[in-house]
Formats: structure tokens, sequence, C-alpha cells
């Protein structure tokens, strides 16, 4: 008798039934890592220079108007309990080791603070980026800080915003990394990345006339005063 080629019923079924069920092996890890850091409606600023051109006189104007006297020393901020708010590393964001400066602001200025952290990772979470928290690297600094810092650079001003515990710097070029809770690998996001993110964040802040935002070019950071 001559053979025919030809498959039986049952086994075509399956293959159908088995080509429409999705493959749940390593492909899908994979697909579940690749949900973030695709990084999507980034748009920045036209020109950090021009979106954040606010010069000293009007962050001393407004630092003035809404902080406290400069003080002479550190112990003078210390024993301010009830005008100052002491900032340290939290969930939103980090503090630097201070060289200059010691972590007081106003009250104000702890509130835009947490709204910059806040807003910068609920942005970064919205765009399917990993969360990275900014570092904060300069608060207030007293007469005797100031003293110190003009010693080591000459073209720090003495009348500065930062006596008035209104104004911070944060940096452009560092992040800190949020680690995953449950110890998983997350991939890097590039500091321009972020630094692209946090300028959405700064410029929309200042359009609400909620601060004053300088561009520090080359001390790698936004000098920003607390309008309130």
């Amino acid at each position: 008798m001559k053979k025919t080629n030809y498959r039986p019923v049952a086994l075509l079924v399956l293959a159908a039934l088995l080509a429409s069920v999705p493959f749940t092996g390593c492909g899908k890890k994979k697909d579940m890592s690749m949900k973030m850091n695709e990084p999507r409606n980034i748009h920045g600023v036209i020109s950090y220079k021009r979106s954040f051109g606010d010069l000293n006189e009007t962050h001393l104007k407004a630092a003035r108007a809404v902080g406290i006297a400069p003080l002479a020393s550190r112990e003078e901020a210390e024993a301010m309990t009830g005008k100052l708010a002491h900032i340290t590393t939290n969930e939103l964001y980090a503090v630097d080791s201070l060289t200059h400066s010691i972590p007081y602001l106003t009250y104000g200025a702890a509130a835009l603070l947490d709204s910059i952290g806040s807003n910068f990772l609920d942005s970064l979470a919205s765009k399917g980026l990993n969360p990275n928290k900014v570092i904060v690297t300069s608060v207030l600094r007293t007469q005797s800080d100031v003293k110190r810092l003009r010693r080591r650079n000459l073209n720090a001003t003495s009348n500065s915003a930062h006596s008035y515990a209104t104004t911070f710097d944060i940096s452009w070029k560092r992040f800190q990394k949020v680690e995953d809770p449950d110890g998983r690998p997350m991939q890097d996001v590039s500091a321009d990345t972020l630094k692209l993110v946090l300028s959405e964040v700064l410029r929309d802040l200042k359009k609400a006339d909620e601060c004053y935002v300088k561009y520090e070019l080359k001390q790698g950071c936004f000098h920003i005063t607390s309008r309130k």
C-alpha cells in the first residue's frame, strides 16, 4: 500500500493551542525589565541660561523679604528653634557632605525643597525612568562660613542669598540612585537625562512663582531661592 504523508488531527489541534498561549519564560522577565528606562516625553528647556537666568540681585531681594537676618555663627543657627528647619537626607532628596554651609532653611524654603524632590521622583516615574534623588550641595551660610569660603574661592560673593536661609543649591551633575528594596539590579540613567527632567520640574515651579533659579555652569548646580 502506498504511504500518505499527513499529520493526525489531534496533533494539529495541539499545535494550534500551543501557538496561542503566550510564552512565560525568560522573555517575559526581559520584557518586564525593559519597561523602565525607556524614556518618553522628555523635552527639557530651550536653554538653561535663558530659562534660569535670575540674577543675584533678584535672589537677594527675595531672600531679604522672606528670610532671616544673616547670622554670625553656626551656634546662632542651631539656637533658632522654631524659625529654621533642619534638613537631612530623606526619601525625597539627599544632603551632600556640606563644607561651607549648614543644613538649615526657612520653613518656606524647606517646603520648596520637598516639592522639588517629590516632583522630580514623580516625573521620573511618569517618564518610565528609575528613581533618583536630587542632591543638595549648599544651604545656609553664616558670616564665618562666607569668610572661609572666600579664602578658598576669591570669586565667592560676600553678599549671598545663602545667608538668609531661603536659598540652596542642587547639583545637576550628580544624583543619588534609589536602590530597589528587593535588591533587584536597576539600570542606570544618565546624568544628562536626569538634568533634563530636573530642569522641567524647576521650570514649572518657577512659572508658578515659587522660586527664582540661576543656572550655575562652573559650580555644576542650580542656585534656587524660595519666594515664600
